[in-house]
């Protein structure tokens, strides 16, 4: 992030919203910067990749490759800044899936995809209450070059997040009261994008932005109370029967 920051300096002092950030002001120097996200992106690799496992580490040090070379210089060159942002978003819970199972699996995947829908209502709706600045600053933002496609795509994931919340139960990642528990906050945010694509004004946004604060914990929070439980999952792969004796039988020593 640090490291990001660094390259935008110059595009950062025209806009209000980080025209006080410390690189800008001067408060911290470019090579102290450069030196500091060194020294944290390296050795944090490292620990990744030895402490808990090389697919770990190597999806952490693509995650910084791909902010740092890919969606920053895009932020002044295309749109699809905002796509690759969404990947650089999603990655880090994929890490901790990782970190845990030591896999790249289908509950990996899944928990990305929430992720990376969750941050076009969110930025989105964010972005275009900014569209001055970031006009200002240079930046190529859906919500400045453009603005309908801004509103359409925000309310295209508010509706992607009901579909995944129920593929979640079909990849046997939680039981089936997930989907129909997240439906009435998944059909909120919904709700609140089809407005921001309608009415296309401040208001309607700052409401959709609001939303996703509260929105994704809640929806994380009711994923994890409804989890599949590992001896649950074990039973079904291990028992085609589904037999409560043989995994009695299976379990006792």
């Amino acid at each position: 992030m640090l490291l990001g920051l660094f390259f935008e300096v110059p595009f950062d002092s025209n806009m209000n919203r980080t025209k006080n950030r410390p690189l800008v002001r001067g408060q911290i120097s470019p090579l102290l910067a450069v030196c500091f996200a060194a020294s944290c992106g390296i050795p944090g690799v490292v620990l990744l990749t030895l402490g808990v496992n090389p697919l770990t580490g190597a999806l952490g040090a693509f995650n910084i490759f791909l902010y740092t070379c890919c969606y920053t210089p895009l932020k002044r060159m295309s749109i699809a800044n905002t796509w690759v942002g969404a990947v650089v978003g999603a990655i880090p819970p994929i890490m901790g899936w990782t970190a845990a199972t030591g896999s790249l699996d289908a509950g990996a995947l899944l928990l990305g995809g929430i992720l990376y829908s969750w941050q076009f209502p969110h930025f989105n709706a964010l972005s275009w209450g900014l569209r001055e600045d970031y006009s200002r600053g240079g930046y190529c933002m859906m919500s400045v070059t453009h603005p309908e496609l801004c509103r359409r795509v925000a309310l295209r994931h508010c509706l992607a997040l009901i579909g995944l919340s129920t593929v979640a139960p079909v990849l046997s990642i939680t039981t089936w009261t997930f989907p129909i528990i997240s439906l009435p906050i998944n059909l909120y945010i919904s709700y609140l994008g089809f407005r921001f694509y309608r009415d296309a004004d401040r208001s309607s946004s700052r409401k959709l932005f609001f939303c996703s604060l509260w929105h994704l914990p809640m929806l994380l929070l009711v994923m994890f109370t409804c989890k599949k439980s590992v001896l649950e999952k074990e039973d079904k792969g291990n028992l085609p029967g589904g037999s409560n004796e043989m995994a009695m039988e299976i379990r006792l020593p």
